[in-house]
């Protein structure tokens, strides 16, 4: 919608790859090497995320949100989290999270795949390396020149992995808060729509 003097109101975006939590472990089997609890069969996606939330390993539900959101909508998120958790990044994470930044906005391939290089070739594995792998693994083939897409499992890996690490660098006796912080939104992403 071009037009924005248009009456037409859009439907809200979806930000959850599946409609039922079974489904998400049936296609991306791999998440259960990553987040310890398995979801009841009825069980929803905010009702997983609150039991995960208050189990002895909370940072599961981060992985868990990291599996259950579309790949733009998880970027965002990581971005939101990453960026308010890091208030002091060094030059290098910095561009890579302006290169994100770019991506979310135009979404071509180009620009993933230069997110994907700055990130592979990182000097060290930031919380913004960890974002950047996530970008560059989220769709599609890997490079311009080659065909093999990327398993599924490995976007929302690095993505959990990024975040949790924004959480660990923070002080210790503000990690917890941290955490919250980052479950308290992707709470309100969990959504169907």
């Amino acid at each position: 919608m071009d037009d924005l003097t248009s009456e037409q109101t859009l439907p809200p975006a979806r930000s959850i790859r599946f409609d039922r939590v079974p489904d998400l472990y049936r296609e991306i089997p791999e998440i259960a090497k990553f987040v310890s609890m398995q979801p009841n069969p009825e069980e929803g996606y905010r009702g997983f995320l609150e039991r995960l939330r208050t189990s002895p390993t909370p940072e599961d539900a981060v992985m868990f949100t990291a599996f259950a959101l579309k790949s733009q909508t998880g970027i965002r998120w990581g971005l939101d989290c990453i960026t308010s958790l890091t208030p002091e990044m060094t030059p290098e994470d910095t561009e890579i999270i302006a290169m994100i930044s770019d991506w979310l906005v135009d979404g071509s391939s180009e620009s993933r795949w230069t997110v994907l290089k700055a990130a592979l070739f990182a000097p060290r594995r930031s919380s913004a390396v960890y974002l950047g792998l996530a970008v560059g693994w989220s769709e599609g083939p890997f490079a311009p020149n080659d065909l093999v897409t990327v398993p599924a499992w490995r976007s929302p890996r690095a993505l959990g992995s990024g975040i949790m690490r924004a959480v660990g660098q923070v002080a210790t006796d503000h990690r917890s808060e941290s955490l919250d912080f980052a479950l308290d939104r992707a709470a309100g992403l969990l959504r169907i729509n």
